[in-house]
């Protein structure tokens, strides 16, 4: 095989030469070009010739695993464990890849151990004591350990980055790690859609250090949505991201991931299949949401697209001494 057919067909090998001080020339065999490196110039990079060749096909064989399609998730199953005071969880739930679940309950009462216990792929070896399925089997551990090979994207109510790049790099970085095709386009697709999630538009210019938290939640959501292989999403306070909380969560469902929401949103609790109800640290009931609660769902969306009115209208420096067109009369 010449370098040339080498980097068309995986398109990764490019990387790995990059750090050698040697041109690749396209029409050169791949052993060819291994044998032309002086031993000297190896030697510079901290190893020899054999050793580079090894490091080589450990690259190539640790990248062709990446890239290799896993099992899909179909489902995912919670089997109950205990509360705050022992007293055992009678359940046994499957969640299947399209459906949305909500996680209610006080403040504190355990719905982020809920969260972490599905992140963590829990075996009976946390404080609740729960059991994760994956397709009704006991999952691999490397879904545990691996990072590479994590079934879950966590949305927390605080997301900071670190990064010094702008919103277009970070996302074309992801997309490129994930070695993608068309990774430009599904780049600018991610960033179209977060500004449609987003309560104030950004620009791909736009440092990531400098996005509100409801920008970086926007973009991560997107993210999870168009690149992330991880199935499984769970999402901490939505309602607090200062996003449009409901296209963002059809979005995931959309994509056909699993999502499980921690939300204090009566909205949002009644866009799920399901709500999990958790009292002192363990799921008290699981409430299939009724055709009833859809009904009046739809009214509780009518009032909250006024409220969007109103809280515009306050942020572009109006006043509410008369409500906006549309928006119905307050009555106490």
């Amino acid at each position: 095989m010449t370098m040339g057919e080498l980097c068309a067909a995986y398109p990764y090998a490019a990387d790995f030469f990059q750090a050698i001080p040697r041109p690749v020339k396209q029409r050169s065999t791949v052993g060819g070009y291994f044998a032309a490196i002086d031993e000297e110039a190896a030697e510079d990079l901290g190893m020899g010739r054999q050793d580079m060749i090894e490091q080589f096909l450990a690259f190539m064989r640790q990248m062709e695993q990446l890239r290799k399609e896993e099992e899909p998730v179909k489902s995912i199953t919670v089997v109950g464990g205990q509360d705050k005071n022992g007293q055992r969880e009678n359940i046994f739930l499957t969640i299947k890849a399209g459906e949305i679940i909500c996680i209610v309950g006080p403040t504190g009462s355990g719905k982020s151990r809920l969260l972490a216990d599905i992140e963590w792929m829990a075996q009976r070896d946390t404080p609740t004591k729960r059991k994760i399925l994956i397709n009704n089997r006991v999952p691999d551990p490397k879904y545990r350990f691996s990072v590479e090979h994590k079934l879950v994207a966590q949305l927390s109510q605080n997301m900071n980055f670190i990064m010094d790049l702008t919103a277009a790099e970070f996302i074309q970085m992801h997309a490129e790690s994930r070695m993608v095709e068309d990774a430009g386009e599904i780049s600018r697709s991610i960033l179209d859609k977060a500004n449609e999630l987003a309560g104030e538009k950004f620009s791909p210019d736009t440092p990531v250090t400098s996005l509100s938290g409801g920008q970086s939640r926007s973009l991560m959501i997107a993210d999870a949505a168009y690149l992330s292989k991880s199935p499984i999403v769970l999402v901490d306070e939505i309602e607090n991201a200062g996003i449009d909380r409901q296209k963002a969560v059809r979005l995931l469902v959309d994509k056909q991931k699993i999502v499980l929401m921690a939300t204090h949103d009566p909205i949002l609790a009644l866009m799920g299949d399901k709500r999990l109800v958790i009292k002192n640290g363990g799921i008290a009931q699981v409430i299939v949401t009724s055709d009833e609660e859809r009904g009046n769902l739809t009214v509780l969306e009518k009032l909250d697209r006024q409220l969007l009115m109103i809280r515009d209208v306050l942020r572009n420096g109006g006043r509410i001494d008369a409500l906006p067109a549309g928006v119905e009369g307050l009555h106490c």
